[in-house]
């Protein structure tokens, strides 16, 4: 591969884009309404669309994703696929029943200018059942732009404001995290003894057991009735900007819920922050069982900071997970001279640009960017380790540098879905992942030097 000057790579840039660091809207649309209890995602569209964002989730988690689709052929292209939309609905009751459909649409329908509300209009509907609908074009943001909105769409159709004095209660957004970040996010507010909503909520879903028996629809996921009482909370905890703030701030403009934007709870820092939130908003004590786990956590740091000082490091994927990854192994003495990330956003250049200034480091920093220009930036300058999805195999492989894995997809390995990577817990496994990758790598150079010293 050649190397390429800034100004040449300015030049290649505006004839479009090689390998994206992002996928498209109606997959995180389709992976929040999973989040939903008995929640059938409904993808308005071609039937490939869909086969492609059920494959691509499922072959993430591990776990069958389902959802239906509109199956448009060339006549709705052309005369609008108001017709399939209405047939879609009445099957889908009638033969998955769920209790709620969630459609979200593709870059076929957005093009051709479907009117999803007035469809839903005319469409028969089964008594107590409940559509919901977001618009997700395809060519406009990246697959947390669909996850942000889908969720702004719950807020949007189903939260209420029933009571005259708000509840002892805290809405929570994980954002686009796994299932596994999930749980640990709901257990650190279960330790600090705080009521809670968590919305969406893919814990139970794409996590479920094997039981021997096929669930349509698995236990977990937030209750309609849950996603409705979101309008009587105290609090409205957004975690992480970029997938979670747009829901929050429509929550607070519809139920006068107060919605506070926080980091995702990555490393210690934006941890504390989390949790800081929540003694504030209840007037609970930190228990000593969280203090406890930043202790060790803080020990861990100490112990093998010999491992990571001075480390440079190339972090790609999305936003909220970048910039918690950034500020993470700052903090561990590492040095991140290129971060990416494929979803569009000033404001994730600005965030990043600041916490480089504050740590002294002059790095790369761009978002709505692709791994083609994030591989030039490591053959420019080479990094000891590359932070990132599966798609950073290519360029591990290319480059010798050690990839850990984290963030979405990871297609080539398993069982990550399950294991946290936010709060102390969280921190500790990505310690553990980050000082693996590293010392098998020295590991391999010194035997390599063993041998030619042999030979």
């Amino acid at each position: 591969m050649l190397n390429f000057t800034p100004k040449e790579l300015q030049e290649r840039k505006s004839g479009g884009m090689i390998n994206p660091a992002k996928t498209c809207q109606p997959i995180g649309a389709m992976y929040a309404a999973l989040g939903i209890h008995r929640c059938l995602p409904h993808s308005h569209g071609s039937q490939g669309c869909c086969s492609y964002h059920r494959m691509h989730l499922t072959r993430h988690f591990r776990d069958p994703v389902m959802a239906s689709t509109s199956s448009f052929t060339e006549g709705a292209s052309v005369f609008g696929g108001g017709a399939n939309l209405k047939t879609s609905i009445k099957n889908v009751f009638a033969i998955y029943d769920p209790d709620i459909m969630a459609i979200h649409t593709t870059c076929l329908t957005e093009t051709i200018g479907d009117d999803i509300p007035a469809y839903l209009g005319t469409a028969e509907i089964p008594e107590g059942k409940i559509v919901i609908h977001c618009n997700t074009p395809s060519y406009v943001g990246s697959h947390i732009t669909g996850f942000s909105n889908m969720t702004k769409g719950m807020v949007t159709y189903l939260s209420e404001a029933s009571t005259e004095t708000k509840k002892e209660q805290v809405n929570l957004i994980p954002g686009f995290v796994n299932p596994g970040d999930m749980r640990e996010i709901k257990r650190l507010v279960k330790v600090m003894g705080i009521n809670f909503i968590m919305f969406p909520d893919t814990s139970g879903v794409v996590d479920s057991p094997m039981t021997g028996k096929f669930e349509m629809y698995p236990k977990g996921g937030t209750t309609i009735g849950e996603l409705k009482d979101t309008g009587n909370s105290r609090l409205t905890l957004a975690l992480g900007s970029f997938a979670s703030t747009d829901a929050s701030l429509a929550l607070e403009r519809k139920c006068k819920v107060p919605a506070k934007i926080m980091k995702t709870p990555i490393g210690v820092k934006a941890t504390d922050e989390f949790l800081m939130a929540l003694r504030n908003g209840f007037v609970k004590e930190i228990p000593y069982e969280l203090e406890e786990e930043r202790g060790q956590l803080v020990d861990i740091m100490t112990d093998t900071h010999y491992h990571f000082h001075g480390k440079k490091v190339a972090v790609f994927g999305d936003p909220d997970i970048v910039i918690g990854l950034t500020e993470f192994v700052l903090s561990l003495g590492m040095i991140p001279v290129h971060v990416l990330t494929g979803t569009p956003g000033n404001a994730f250049e600005k965030e990043l640009r600041a916490m480089l200034l504050e740590a002294g480091i002059k790095g790369n920093v761009k978002a709505s960017g692709d791994l083609f220009e994030f591989h030039q930036w490591i053959k420019n300058e080479t990094v000891d380790l590359i932070i990132g999805n599966t798609y950073g195999k290519y360029i591990a492989r290319a480059e010798d540098i050690p990839l850990v894995r984290v963030g979405f997809p990871i297609l080539d390995r398993s069982v990550h879905s399950y294991m946290p990577i936010v709060g102390y817990k969280g921190a500790m496994r990505l310690i553990e992942m980050i000082s693996g990758a590293l010392l098998d790598k020295q590991d391999r150079d010194a035997a390599d030097e063993d041998f030619e010293l042999v030979m």
